[in-house]
């Protein structure tokens, strides 16, 4: 017998703490039970079952045996090991085992309606010692099924949280890459997904996006990102209700984490202004997200199904003169007067070159005032 005071108090604490459910705990424990006991005093092919009580705190143990059809099992009296060896490979039949087996016409005397592949239970004797060897086995068996159940339990959990904002606390850093406390699993950003201008100390808070939960013989792994665009992307959704209700869509992002960003968005109600949402008044809500992102810029453009507008548009803050465009190379020639050239290609051609990735179109930059191969292309 158990003690049940102490069952009920670690069955609860795991349920509670650990998010695993009473009822896998009970079966890990039945399992384990049942294991032991085959352990020690079972035999070969035998079939055990435990069921836990856990109003009385006993444990009953049974054997199950399988009925089987005469004619599809070879029965020990069969001489023939010509015949044997030819049904065995064909597995038209299987050698009956008395521990693991039960005739049709005798599982029929206990139970009138019995069939073919039926289980019918016999009582075992009770063993209240299983002794050192059976008590390990059950143990292990025991933090086999919790790690099992934490794992499908941490699965479930984060599994539901893919694609969103999480955060943790800065574990350690190492070869590069970033481990996060995440509490019941770990979390990683990897150097490429890291913001090249921060720097963390151990124990701080972090905010990612996690991008995928992976199992790993060491538990879950969290993939996290600070450079991924969806990242700007939710940190706008938690700042702006109107993107969380669906009324202004994020259409495209480009990004150079720690840099700069350009993000393109759509009203689907003409009454809203979709840069103003992710402005905000005063401009409080893109700078709480600039904050974020340790005072990366960020360039709001209205999104246009038109290339020709949406091009411009992304080329903003520089004012365009012309625009050619080859659709079938995907390829815009835009003409800019001499001042706005720096501005249309910017520092490094970070401008032009985050309005490419934005648009999906080559953009070739070119002044109306000088030759063209004083042009610059993206």
């Amino acid at each position: 017998m158990f003690d049940l005071k102490v069952i009920h108090s670690v069955l609860t604490q795991l349920e509670e703490e650990r998010g695993i459910p009473k009822e896998k705990m009970l079966e890990a424990i039945e399992l384990a039970l049942a294991t032991a006991y085959k352990k020690e005093y079972g035999k070969k092919g035998q079939i055990v079952r435990a069921i836990f009580d856990q109003n009385s705190g006993k444990v009953e143990f049974y054997q199950v045996k399988i009925v089987v059809d005469e004619t599809k099992v070879i029965m020990e009296d069969e001489k023939d090991e010509e015949d044997l060896s030819k049904i065995a490979e064909e597995n038209i039949r299987v050698r009956f085992n008395p521990e693991h087996h039960i005739l049709i016409a005798d599982a029929k005397k206990i139970k009138k309606d019995a069939k073919v592949d039926d289980e019918i239970v016999f009582p075992l004797e009770g063993k209240d010692n299983y002794g050192r060897i059976a008590a390990q086995t059950a143990k292990q068996v025991i933090i086999q099924k919790i790690r099992e159940a934490e794992k499908t339990s941490v699965l479930n959990e984060y599994g539901q949280k893919d694609g969103e904002i999480v955060s943790g606390t800065v574990q350690r850093m190492e070869r590069g890459a970033l481990y996060i406390d995440m509490g019941r699993a770990v979390g990683v950003i990897p150097y490429e997904d890291q913001i090249p201008s921060e720097h963390y100390k151990q124990g701080e808070r972090v905010r990612a996006y996690l991008y995928a939960v992976e199992e790993t013989p060491k538990g879950i792994l969290l993939k996290l990102s600070r450079s991924h665009p969806k990242f700007l992307a939710k940190l706008f959704e938690i700042e702006a209700p109107e993107i969380a209700q669906g009324v202004v869509q994020v259409k495209a992002i480009a990004r150079e984490a720690g840099a700069r960003s350009k993000i393109a968005v759509h009203s689907t109600d003409s009454h809203i202004d979709p840069i103003g949402s992710l402005v905000g008044q005063r401009g409080v809500r893109v700078s709480t997200v600039m904050s974020e992102l340790g005072g990366e810029k960020i360039d709001i453009i209205e999104w246009n199904e038109d290339p020709a507008k949406f091009i411009e548009e992304a080329l903003s803050p520089a004012k365009i003169v012309s625009m050619d465009l080859k659709k079938e190379e995907m390829r815009a020639i835009v003409k800019v007067s001499l001042d706005q050239q720096s501005l249309a290609i910017g520092k490094g051609g970070q401008n032009v070159r985050l309005a490419a990735k934005l648009t999906g179109w080559k953009i070739d930059i070119q002044s109306s005032n000088v030759v063209e191969d004083d042009s610059s292309s993206v």
